[in-house]
Parts: C-alpha cells; structure tokens; sequence
C-alpha cells in the first residue's frame, strides 16, 4: 500500500505542509523535510518551483522565484531526494505544474520519483480527464498517486467524477481565490465543508489554502480528514529560518 493511503488509516487529524524545494536556501530541502517529520508533521508536499505558477499566492510566488535564482531544478531536487528514504517515512508529496514533467519526459519523471520514494503528485494543471486517459496507467505503474483538487464552484458530477478515479485523498481547495493564509473561515466556506462531508465520497478530504494556525486548522478539519499549510510556513521559514520548525508545527498543532 502506497504510504499515502497508510497514512490517512490513521485515526487522527492530518496535518501536511508545503514548502519551495531549495527555499530558503538552495540546500535546505532535505532539512526542512527531516524537520517536519521530526516536528509530528503527518505529510509534506515539496512544491517544485514553476516560473508561471497560477495558482499560487504571493508568498509561494515568491519563495517558488527565489528557489529558481538559488538554483534549483528538476533533476537538482531529484539528487537531493536520492537518500531521503534512508532517514525519513514520512509520504512525501510532489506538488507542481505539469510542463516541467513533460519536458523531463512523464514516465522518466516518474521512474524517477519512484526510485527516489516520493509517492504522489498535486498538478493543479493537469485535467483529470487527461489524466485519467493518458497518464493513470503509468503513474500506477510507479506506485504513484494522482491528487486532485475541487473548490466551491466545483460542480458534484465533476467531484464525484474525481473521486471514481481517484486513489488517495481529494484536495479540497477552501475558497475559489489563490493561495494564502487567512485568519478564519466564514459560514460559507464551513457550508462548503459540511455539503462535501455530506457526499460521503469514498476518499477522504484534505482542505488547502488558507489554512495558517490551530484555530484554521481545527475549522479545516471539523469535517475533513486533515489540512494544508502552505503560505503560513513559508513566511515562518523567512522570518526564522529552518531552525525553529517545531515551533510552527507545534503552534498548529495546539502543542503549547
């Protein structure tokens, strides 16, 4: 069984953070991700910085620009990942944008991160129909999942469709704006997250964007399965650097 689909047995809240591979520094991917797991994190998503990345938010925007100028690359963050399963278990997420596999090539790219451990991709610009008709087989074929996102204006025909072919969890996206964090979330969006509980899918959701603290993670998570922190760690890697990551995960984490 794919780690993924392990992890979310667990009879616990998850909670994943995102970061910039090779951000803030150009080498301080594989520390950050060692931090993380250390820190009681339950999955990580190593964003691969994208020059165009749309649906992103400033904050990634700009850890996703400073990544590029430090150096970072495919192939460098796949070097860089090469012993990684020697010291951590944690499911390690892949979270970019679709040309960068096609210009690696889509079955070398997943040769790859299969033989580096990575266990699924977020590609918020690859249709799921596309997906599903050209490239399902041969991500299964390296043992990786595909995760999808849908966002309030996400139609049930679509969502439903998404789950059939779906294999881990549905990224469920709280609001229709970019990323970023936010102090809370208004009864609207906590409608949303009730009407998509209430569909009873059979893969569980974990809601992304906005998401920055123990009060938005505990709303996040009141009727999902877990929840993301992209934005809010980034900003905390800037002002205090890699050292101090269980202190951001602990704060989520209502550790204090």
């Amino acid at each position: 069984m794919n780690r993924i689909q392990t992890k979310l047995q667990d009879n616990k809240k998850l909670l994943s953070i995102y970061f910039s591979a090779g951000y803030p520094a150009l080498n301080d991917t594989v520390d950050i991700i060692k931090r993380l797991e250390n820190s009681g994190v339950d999955m990580i998503e190593i964003g691969l910085p994208f020059s165009d990345p749309l649906a992103d938010g400033p904050t990634i925007q700009e850890s996703s620009t400073k990544a590029l100028k430090n150096g970072m690359h495919t192939e460098l963050l796949f070097d860089q990942l090469q012993d990684i399963r020697k010291s951590v278990s944690i499911p390690l997420i892949l979270m970019g944008y679709f040309n960068p596999m096609l210009q690696y090539g889509v079955e070398a790219f997943c040769q790859k991160c299969e033989a580096v451990g990575i266990d699924g991709f977020i590609i918020p610009d690859l249709p799921a129909e596309v997906y599903h008709d050209q490239y399902k087989a041969i991500f299964e074929r390296y043992g990786l999942i595909n995760i999808f996102l849908i966002t309030p204006q996400t139609s049930e025909a679509r969502i439903r469709y998404i789950d059939s072919i779906s294999d881990g969890f549905i990224y469920m996206v709280s609001s229709a704006s970019t990323t970023g964090a936010q102090s809370g979330f208004g009864s609207t969006q906590q409608d949303y997250f009730e009407r998509i509980a209430n569909m009873h899918l059979k893969n569980p959701q974990i809601v992304g964007f906005g998401i920055s603290n123990h009060e938005t993670f505990t709303q996040a998570t009141t009727h999902a399965k877990g929840a993301i922190i992209g934005s809010a760690f980034i900003k905390h890697l800037t002002n205090k650097g890699t050292k101090h990551i269980d202190e951001f995960v602990d704060g989520v984490l209502g550790k204090f």
